[in-house]
């Protein structure tokens, strides 16, 4: 069973058909990446997968659970919402959703500009208990992120790019995930950062993290990951080992601007 088993996923802003049929997998201990160009749907994938947007139809499981569905048309609104605010069944609520360990990092970061770097990492523990390994977690982030040490007490709204960006990994990573979700990590960053960035990613799926990657840096982002689908107009069009995507005539000529 996989970890995180994505079928036939569609999903619509109002007429505007954003998803269409969309089916993929994360085995856990695997770095998947989905590349695609601006408007393919990647973004809309992830807030799929974390109920920030609900699905017209498909479902969304995760370490066996299902967890997002398209709402049952026989089911009044009102019961619904009821359900999930309560957490029944296919209408988890976004927090729930973290607290099975299923991380998202948005893109745009979402970093809180007026709290501090240290507030903004103890945010991402916000539903954890176990402050020993949260402490453990703490000192692995920032391990991680050594710049961050440096500007613990430093307003985050005063940060560079790249260290918000580091941020943003570094607040997901405090709340152990089983799953993290990443979205654009490169995007408008120098190209020094961008390689720091991808490394440290290399990192931690080395330590054991499993990554859903959504990335317009196709090169990057195929060097990087174990299996690779490229998202179009809504639509898987290629799947298939990183390596032997990277080598693709089609992907090399749309995606690498590598010319035959």
């Amino acid at each position: 069973m996989a970890l995180l088993e994505i079928e036939g996923l569609d999903v619509h802003y109002g007429g505007i058909h954003a998803l269409k049929g969309v089916s993929l997998r994360v085995e856990k201990g695997e770095v998947v990446t989905l590349i695609g160009a601006n408007g393919a749907g990647k973004t809309t994938t992830l807030r799929a997968i974390s109920a920030l947007v609900r699905p017209s139809a498909g479902s969304v499981r995760f370490d066996g659970e299902l967890i997002a569905a398209a709402p049952k048309s026989d089911v009044p609104a009102w019961h619904q919402l009821l359900r999930r605010i309560s957490g029944g069944g296919e209408l988890l609520g976004p927090h729930q959703i973290v607290a099975r360990g299923l991380i998202h990092a948005p893109e745009g970061r979402g970093i809180f500009a007026n709290m501090t770097v240290d507030e903004n990492l103890e945010i991402g523990a916000f539903l954890r208990k176990d402050r020993a390994k949260v402490q453990k977690d703490r000192d692995y982030a920032l391990e991680m992120f050594p710049r961050l040490k440096e500007r613990l007490a430093q307003s985050a709204g005063t940060l560079s790019g790249g260290e918000l960006q580091m941020l943003a990994i570094a607040r997901a990573l405090m709340s152990r995930p089983k799953l993290l979700l990443l979205d654009e990590p490169s995007l408008g960053l120098a190209p020094q950062v961008v390689a720091l960035i991808f490394k440290i990613v290399k990192t931690i799926a080395a330590d054991g993290t499993t990554i859903l990657l959504v990335e317009q840096n196709a090169h990057m982002a195929l060097q990087v990951a174990n299996r690779a689908y490229v998202l179009e107009v809504g639509k898987i069009v290629l799947e298939g080992p990183a390596f032997e995507l990277a080598k693709n005539d089609q992907i090399r000529k749309a995606y690498l601007g590598i010319q035959q």
